[in-house]
């Protein structure tokens, strides 16, 4: 029921190519197409029929512990015996060496057949990228590895029930025991905190080491949930979420009582550094957003050409994507999924050079907000727009576009609220820390860009209190400078929402101005 994937790779083959040449990824054509393939096969064959089954089945509790939808296992090996996990991980761990800009597009793909198991896949593939990067050597050579095999699995472990996104008032406290370490504390909103996929796992964990106040005294941790000789690690399963949608993906909440830990990076920079993982999870959401517009886009599309429905009464009924309306609809669905597409390869892009171009590291932190905001909300209205189409038929479970608007509706929350990511792009990218922001602004040279500008000039100049207020609206006025950008990278036929993006942008900076 949801289209062959082969269609999507043509898609990302044109997208890459109406890039400029010196922001492409350095990855050999052949080798390119041979990997979209095959990622492309895995997710039709074992990824999408699956999808279904786990959604209907769901995660349950035996004997304290959580069990996955049955096919889980398989497709969880699948995964990480294709290299998947490992794609643009260094190979001195045992990953590909593969840019980022080609884990997007896998991910994406994978993503596009079943969002829920990709939650384990992504939260394990991103821890890989923080212990590379902070855990003593020993202990990066231990688990990623293991985690790029599939053997371990990872989480990231940040929300507590009295302090939600407030990581100020966090109540977890890590404590010295020789020159190991004990947490204790409970946290929530943890996306397979437990499962039976791998024997162990790994919690990227934030809890409280010092007597600073708000996020400073915060120290980051590896949890294992069990101990090397199989021991568990005093980790208790509090329970797991019954969830609009996801139903493949255990929301677990975990009690944590002295269990032994690694300090990760330094004591008290814990948040700062968290966020090499959090960079990485924010990029997957905004490919879940592509994923989940593109499936929608795709059903709709297919149905639409096959649906027979109105026309003269004397004649037989035509396909309704020939009704002028339906074909807005579809018009409208393809260019926002298309618009989406060339931010996500953009973001990636920057990713890939940020290690050696200070310029892309900074149009990366600019671009990462929108993207995950903007590009989460694609995908759920995109999704509403595919049920609409659909009509009736949209709103059973005969088809899956009622499953995608589901599952895809918490993409806006986790990894940080819109209203959070608006404003870190108003606060930090804007305000604090702009060079991403002036690296835009010397490639974009559109009416928008230069409205954008102005705007920006007024944002600088407010109190911050009102700068808040109009934080959302600035957000949204930057994207569409940015679609503006992109805009000629699109194909013809996906253009059709750039009419309205002039008339858009003076609806949201008339609201930011309001709220200064």
């Amino acid at each position: 029921m949801i289209p062959s994937s082969q269609a999507e790779i043509a898609r990302f083959h044109a997208a890459l190519a109406a890039m400029p040449q010196d922001e492409r990824p350095d990855i050999d054509t052949d080798m390119l197409s041979q990997i979209l393939d095959a990622a492309g096969r895995l997710a039709d064959e074992v990824l999408a029929p699956l999808d279904p089954v786990a959604d209907r089945l769901g995660c349950r509790i035996e004997n304290g512990r959580v069990l996955t939808p049955q096919g889980y296992g398989a497709a969880w090996q699948a995964m990480a015996e294709g290299g998947w996990l490992g794609l643009d991980q260094p190979e001195e761990f045992g990953g590909s060496g593969l840019p980022v800009t080609l884990k997007a597009m896998t991910t994406a793909l994978f993503d596009r057949a079943g969002l829920a198991l990709g939650m384990a896949c992504g939260a394990t593939a991103s821890a890989s990228v923080l212990l590379a990067e902070h855990a003593p050597r020993d202990v990066a050579s231990d688990w990623i590895p293991a985690l790029l095999l599939g053997e371990r699995a990872a989480t990231i472990c940040i929300s507590e029930l009295e302090a939600g996104s407030d990581l100020g008032r966090m109540r977890s406290r890590a404590t010295p025991e020789g020159d190991q370490w004990r947490v204790t504390g409970t946290k929530q909103w943890i996306s397979f905190g437990d499962h039976d996929l791998a024997p162990r796992i790994g919690h990227c964990l934030l809890a409280r080491t010092g007597d600073a106040p708000g996020t400073r005294g915060l120290s980051l941790f590896l949890v294992p949930s069990h101990l090397e000789d199989g021991t568990p690690n005093n980790i208790t399963l509090v329970g797991i979420e019954e969830k609009l949608g996801l139903h493949g993906s255990p929301t677990c909440a975990l009690s944590f009582d002295g269990s032994k830990a690694v300090l990760l990076g330094n004591a008290e920079r814990g948040l700062p550094q968290l966020f090499t993982m959090i960079t990485m999870m924010r990029l997957q959401v905004a490919c879940q957003g592509l994923a989940a517009a593109a499936r929608a886009t795709d059903i709709a599309e297919a149905y639409a050409a096959d649906r027979r429905q109105g026309g003269a009464p004397t004649e037989p009924p035509v396909r309704i994507e020939t009704h002028p309306d339906v074909r807005r609809q579809l018009d409208i669905m393809r260019s926002r999924t298309e618009g989406l597409r060339a931010v996500v390869l953009q973001l990636a892009a920057c990713l890939d050079r940020a290690r050696v171009d200070p310029e892309a590291a900074a149009l990366a932190q600019f671009l990462l907000p929108l993207a995950k905001a903007i590009g989460s909300e694609t995908g759920f209205d995109v999704a509403h727009a595919g049920i609409q189409v659909l009509g009736g038929a949209g709103y059973t479970r005969d088809w899956p576009m009622e499953q995608t608007l589901r599952d895809i509706r918490v993409a806006a929350i986790y990894e940080g609220t819109t209203g959070m990511q608006a404003l870190d792009f108003t606060e930090r990218r804007l305000m604090r820390e702009p060079a991403g922001y002036e690296a835009f602004l010397r490639r974009a040279t559109g009416p928008l860009a230069t409205a954008f500008s102005d705007l920006v000039d007024q944002v600088r100049t407010a109190a911050p209190d009102r700068r808040q207020a109009a934080a959302d609206a600035v957000l949204r006025a930057g994207w569409l400078a940015v679609a503006e950008w992109l805009a000629p990278r699109l194909p013809e036929d996906a253009r059709y929402c750039l009419d309205d993006a002039t008339d858009l942008f003076a609806l949201h900076a008339s609201r930011a101005r309001r709220a200064l």
